[in-house]
């Protein structure tokens, strides 16, 4: 008997999963994919055997009347907030049409997911569906904010943006590092430390000991064996202005002038000389970081001001990992001069803290965290690649001579937005309510018609993300009711994966569970960074690894099926359901799981319901 299932597996299902998840990316996500199998035993599901598939589409029975009506179109558009008025307006202005407004069973699929990492529990669901409050999506945004889970989630993404890794190719942090570190930035998290004080204490701390002083093992990470010391301070320099500036470009100055090498890449670039690179990095030419040893091949650091290096920064090296710093004319060492504003540190003022000073004061500050934010919420940033700011091509009043044109998809809503956080603060949670709770977030990711890929670029759609590895995990755990805890290092018992202290050792290289999140590419936070991309290893895993697919057996001590076999053929479906991917399901769904229940093993025929909602495309996808 052929049997009717949702987006599943096996050798072909898995083709078909990297077929539909390079779909997703391109922004083509089917309402409802599913795969096409003649059935098989689960015991005889192996990625070896060929299998016909076959790719349908089913129009969701979920497009109901949102809650609220967009303004956007219908109203004046100076009235809205910054984030519609900007973006409505440009829509309007090229003729570009959005989609609708997601519904209530999207949309709090979508912003749990994108605040907390977790999936919203079933309870959750039905109350937010069925609350008749007009603001009741800005209410639900408040208390995710508020949520234990929000700070793992953003501790888990600071993290991967401030590379807290145990060990990278250049930097041992070992686990004490990075556990305080990992505990300092969420300390920070909750206690609603403004960005732009997050920023000045990693650019200008200093202590004696990186494993009780968490904050120290920010600018450890730009430690550079086998040279000079100024390869230390040109990587510092480096991580400042990627980080806090989002112009990675500053590392091709420090080796030579922009002109012949950054002249395609950066309008700003192109003009800026080396010189100004060693300015910027004489902010550090006063910090010396030091090893302490504490037993073999294990250390802390520590950053020390005026311990050792009492000079400028000197051009006095021909060796290191870039090209020799010789004398410029009569020039031997080079004072410390901020590269936007041309000013130094204050008489007798430590030079980090100079240096803090400038960069948190200065306008790009603002956008690239603005930025940054924004990529995560909206799968692309207004600058993209978000580290790769051209300084020269961001005013919109004053555009740059062609062939330049300005660099973000709208300068207005990037300056307006960046200056409204530095207005606010720097406070990370009101700009994340201020993008969770804008139409442009809610609009839906589904188009009816012909996309044009030229109107990504006016986010008149919502792009879909595929979950990251850790969140993938825990939707799992937390679905199927069968909960783990892994005794990691110092770092002790960990439940969820959003709260592993560093991505790829975690930081235990013989956790069960490495082999599974590596292969949803969570990055190193090294020379590797968290990805999105598809792959036919994410396929096998979730069809054959243990970690799912004994979560889905009946036989699993509270697991969702053993405690909902005893409902209703109709109800247990439901329940699957809305357990998993947070609605409930079409008509044709309904029908095909029903059909599969009633003439099958039941127990089995549940375990296959489920098991094939793991492998659909809108349960890693958060849409």
């Amino acid at each position: 008997m052929r049997r009717r299932w949702v987006l599943g597996c096996t050798a072909g299902g898995a083709l078909l999963w990297g077929f539909a998840v390079l779909r997703a990316q391109e922004q083509e996500l089917p309402e409802h994919a599913e795969c096409i199998f003649f059935n098989q035993p689960k015991n005889q599901r192996r990625a070896e055997q060929p299998l016909l598939t076959e790719l349908t589409t089913k129009v969701s029975a979920l497009r109901g009347a949102p809650t609220g009506e967009r303004a956007a179109g219908t109203t004046d558009l100076s009235k809205l907030p910054t984030i519609d008025r900007y973006l409505f307006q440009a829509m309007k202005d090229a003729s570009v049409p959005s989609t609708p407004i997601t519904n209530d069973y999207e949309f709090i699929r979508r912003a749990t997911l994108d605040l907390t990492g977790r999936a919203p529990t079933p309870e959750r669901v039905q109350s937010f569906v069925a609350d008749p409050s007009a603001d009741k999506r800005a209410k639900l945004v408040d208390d995710l904010l508020a949520s234990t889970s929000w700070l793992d989630k953003w501790t888990m993404y600071f993290g991967d943006l401030f590379k807290n890794a145990s060990r990278t190719t250049q930097v041992l942090r070992f686990d004490e590092g990075v556990k305080a570190f990992n505990d300092w930035i969420r300390a920070s998290l909750a206690g609603g430390k403004g960005y732009n004080h997050i920023a000045t204490e990693l650019i200008s701390s200093s202590g004696e000991n990186s494993y009780t002083q968490g904050d120290v093992n920010w600018l450890v990470g730009g430690i550079v064996t086998g040279g000079p010391v100024q390869d230390i301070w040109d990587q510092q320099t480096v991580n400042v202005a990627t980080t806090f500036l989002g112009i990675a470009h500053v590392n091709c100055l420090l080796c030579h002038n922009g002109r012949g090498h950054l002249d395609s890449l950066s309008l700003w670039g192109k003009t800026a000389t080396r010189m100004q690179g060693w300015q910027l990095a004489s902010f550090l030419s006063h910090t010396e970081t030091r090893r302490t040893v504490t037993g073999q091949n294990v250390f802390y650091w520590g950053l020390l001001d005026n311990a050792r290096f009492r000079t400028d920064y000197p051009l006095n090296t021909t060796t290191g990992n870039r090209p020799a710093r010789t004398p410029a004319g009569s020039t031997a060492n080079v004072a410390p001069v901020y590269l936007f504003s041309g000013r130094g540190p204050a008489a007798g003022e430590n030079y980090r803290v100079a240096l803090a000073r400038e960069v948190t004061a200065d306008p790009q500050f603002s956008r690239a965290a603005v930025n940054y934010i924004w990529k995560e919420f909206f799968g692309v940033g207004l600058v993209d690649p978000p580290d790769q700011f051209d300084p020269a091509r961001l005013d919109p009043d004053n555009p740059p001579e062609a062939p330049w044109t300005l660099q973000p998809s709208n300068a207005r809503l990037l300056n307006t937005l960046a200056q409204d956080f530095a207005n606010n603060g720097y406070n990370l949670k009101t700009l994340m309510k201020w993008i969770v709770t804008s139409q442009a977030y809610q609009l839906s990711s589904r188009y009816d018609g012909q996309w044009n890929p030229e109107w990504d670029q006016y986010f008149a759609r919502k792009f879909v993300r595929r979950l990251w590895a850790e969140e993938l995990h825990d939707a799992i755990v937390q679905t199927s009711g069968i909960p783990v805890t892994y005794n990691v290092s110092i770092f002790g018992p960990i439940n969820w994966a959003i709260q592993f202290p560093e991505t790829d050792r975690t930081p235990n290289p013989r956790l069960p569970i490495t082999s599974f999140l590596d292969a949803f590419l969570r990055g190193n936070r090294d020379e590797e960074e968290r990805r999105s991309d598809g792959s036919i290893a994410q396929a096998l895993n979730l069809m054959n690894d243990d970690f799912v697919t004994s979560r889905v057996k009946a036989t699993a001590a509270n697991g969702l099926v053993a405690k909902n076999l005893g409902k209703g053929d109709e109800d247990l479906v439901n329940t699957l359901f809305l357990t998993v991917l947070s609605r409930y399901p079409t008509a044709a769904e309904k029908t095909s799981a029903l059909s599969s229940l009633r003439t099958g093993n039941r127990t089995q025929e549940a375990e296959n319901l489920l098991w094939t909602l793991y492998n659909k495309v809108d349960f890693f996808f958060n849409y």
